[in-house]
């Protein structure tokens, strides 16, 4: 949602501004990382500075390491969010992928370049174009998440964070 993007861009400006700010953690609320965008959000006014694709291309350019926390799912554009952070640290029961196709959408935050540069291009079309939801292990495996853990993401990544 709009709300989101600007609580995101927000938070990304203050982080990167704040010299006791070390490193930048990104997770979701209730178990979820995030199901991407809300699909009635495409007929609504564009908002200010851009789109999803803004913010990812913030995150990823941020001087200090983001790390994403997935817990429960990151689809669409919530996957190409967790592509823009430096590190990538995913909850033993998460899924994650790109479904946009199964309803004829491409993903349009970028998640076309970004996924084929992290984990190659046979793995990243077969993901693009099946919209399958990927297991957390497969994800680790194809190198797509840097860690899986058992115990609380949000805890994990701040350990990583704490590391890099």
């Amino acid at each position: 949602s709009l709300t989101v993007l600007q609580a995101l861009e927000d938070g990304l400006k203050r982080a990167d501004a704040d010299p006791s700010v070390k490193a930048v953690m990104i997770c979701g609320e209730n178990g979820k990382f995030s199901a991407g965008a809300d699909i009635r959000g495409f007929s609504s006014p564009k908002r200010q500075g851009g789109g999803l694709g803004h913010i990812i291309s913030l995150i990823e350019r941020s001087e200090k390491p983001v790390v994403a926390a997935i817990e429960g799912i990151a689809l669409g554009g919530g996957l190409e969010v967790a592509l823009g952070c430096h590190y990538r640290i995913a909850h033993v029961k998460a899924r994650v992928g790109l479904p946009e196709v199964t309803i004829g959408l491409l993903p349009g935050a970028e998640g076309t370049q970004r996924l084929p540069r992290l984990i190659g291009v046979p793995a990243a079309l077969d993901i693009i174009t099946t919209g399958r939801h990927i297991p957390a292990a497969e994800a680790l495996k194809l190198g797509l998440v840097d860690e899986v853990v058992e115990e609380n993401t949000a805890e994990a990544a701040i350990r990583l964070a704490n590391k890099v």
